[in-house]
């Protein structure tokens, strides 16, 4: 009887530690943000990927009463913002703002990756879909795909184009490959870098960002001749697709996210795709990414890093066919 008695004690006891033990972590979650919060974008203050990742900051203030600091961690087409966020902890209060496609083609443009983002991150949600775009300086001679494809045959590897996110690379080099150009590829921290140089006429040509493409197009200052999606988007409803332009074969489609280290905690996650959820349904957010070259995706959380692994693979096979050359 005694021994019984002990045995119960010892459960009762055990049991009572561990739900001590869980409290502060259920508080934690009911009080969450109970500190600051930080978005990390791996493009600098001006760039398209800032720009979202400004405009999400300023929702989130409002919606989750959060305290959020956005911060630049600009270089190497995004990879040092991977690695600081990857490297930091999963307390859900360190965010990466990223295309999610690009992050995924990342493992396939580099010979060894810091990061196996697959396995490092998780997706919080996704914000938008959005394409790539063709440019030139709005005072280039060229009108369309077709007479920029034909100048670049005869200039050879003469001709040049500009590119700063992984998602220009492929573009860039999977409209070489389709179309057999042998284009050089210049590299710029930011797409916005690469402006005066296609103004001056030293660049003939951009791979860049829908953020960039669209806003300096309106400016009058680029002239926009194709986007990398399979069909036209409502952003952009008179920019021809790829395909439309004669370089077939092409559909890339790219969608900005909201990723976390992989070990954040489910309820935080969970929470803020939610958020996200409420702040894409509004008639402002659906504007603000209309205007700048996307359109509103919203997936939960467990739908959506089933998406970014199908993408890892989808990228990989990009990243062949245009036969980049890894870093």
């Amino acid at each position: 009887m005694s021994d019984t008695i002990g045995r119960r004690a010892r459960f009762i006891a055990t049991m009572a530690l561990a739900s001590g033990s869980l409290l502060p972590l259920v508080a934690s979650a009911q009080d969450y943000p109970s500190q600051q919060m930080k978005f990390i974008v791996g493009f600098a203050a001006g760039s398209g990927a800032d720009t979202v990742t400004r405009f999400m900051a300023e929702k989130f203030k409002t919606v989750g009463k959060a305290n959020v600091v956005v911060e630049n961690r600009p270089g190497a087409a995004g990879q040092i913002a991977v690695e600081a966020v990857a490297r930091s902890k999963p307390d859900g209060y360190t965010f990466l703002f990223s295309t999610a496609t690009a992050t995924a083609a990342s493992m396939h443009l580099y010979r060894n990756p810091s990061v196996d983002v697959t396995k490092a991150f998780r997706i919080v949600a996704p914000l938008s879909k959005q394409g790539f775009m063709i440019v030139v300086d709005a005072k280039s001679p060229f009108k369309s795909v077709a007479e920029l494809t034909a100048a670049m045959k005869q200039k050879g590897e003469k001709g040049n184009y500009a590119v700063a996110a992984p998602s220009g690379i492929v573009l860039g080099e999977l409209y070489k490959s389709i179309a057999g150009l042998q284009t050089t590829q210049v590299r710029f921290k930011t797409a916005s870098d690469s402006l005066n140089e296609l103004a001056s006429g030293a660049i003939d040509f951009g791979s860049i960002d829908p953020q960039v493409s669209l806003a300096q197009a309106k400016q009058g200052k680029l002239r926009i001749l194709a986007i990398s999606t399979g069909q036209r988007l409502k952003s952009s409803p008179d920019v021809p697709t790829m395909n439309e332009a004669g370089v077939t074969g092409m559909d890339l489609n790219g969608w900005w996210s909201i990723m976390a280290p992989a070990a954040t905690p489910d309820a935080v996650v969970n929470k803020v795709n939610g958020w996200v959820k409420e702040i894409l349904e509004t008639a402002e957010t659906q504007k603000f990414f209309l205007d700048t070259g996307g359109e509103t995706f919203y997936l939960p959380a467990a739908q959506a890093n089933q998406l970014f692994l199908e993408e890892e693979k989808r990228w990989g096979e990009y990243v062949r066919i245009s036969k980049i050359e890894k870093q």
